[in-house]
């Protein structure tokens, strides 16, 4: 009786074991690249807040009556103007293109929230992976007036 030749059963194993080895690689590549660009864009949003909340006052009470204690009165197109403005001059726009924001603005507590979204540039793609993702990140800041 002749036994059978098993020389080409290690083969196809090793050889799947290295796609599972690429695919693992570069998910970790992917997923490392997707968490720096985030942490980038929660620095823009929490830029663009802080630079909104500071310039997007409106002043008018300051000239009418003095200083107010407590927060100030917030203008809605110069917050959005204020965010164009520092999303442009950092250099936002070409860190990251197809940046996009909004804005929110809460007039009764004073808070600028500024969202920002990019879509994600992935180094390597994981078959079965979306062809296109975005990314996004929040920041907020509260401008108060202090004596």
């Amino acid at each position: 009786m002749r036994r059978r030749d098993e020389d080409g059963q290690t083969t196809v194993l090793i050889v799947g074991f290295a796609l599972v080895l690429v695919m693992a690689v570069a998910m970790v590549v992917d997923v490392s690249a997707a968490y720096l660009q985030r942490q980038g864009l929660d620095t823009v949003a929490d830029g663009a807040a802080l630079r909104a909340a500071d310039l997007g006052a409106t002043g008018e009470e300051v000239y009418a009556g003095g200083v107010p204690s407590g927060r100030l009165d917030l203008s809605v197109e110069r917050v959005r103007g204020s965010v164009r403005e520092f999303l442009a001059g950092s250099g936002a726009y070409a860190d990251y293109p197809g940046l996009s924001f909004d804005v929110d603005v809460d007039r009764a507590t004073a808070t600028v929230t500024v969202h920002v979204t990019a879509p994600l540039d992935l180094p390597l793609t994981v078959p079965g992976s979306p062809d296109v993702a975005t990314i996004g990140a929040t920041g907020s800041a509260v401008v108060i007036a202090q004596r």
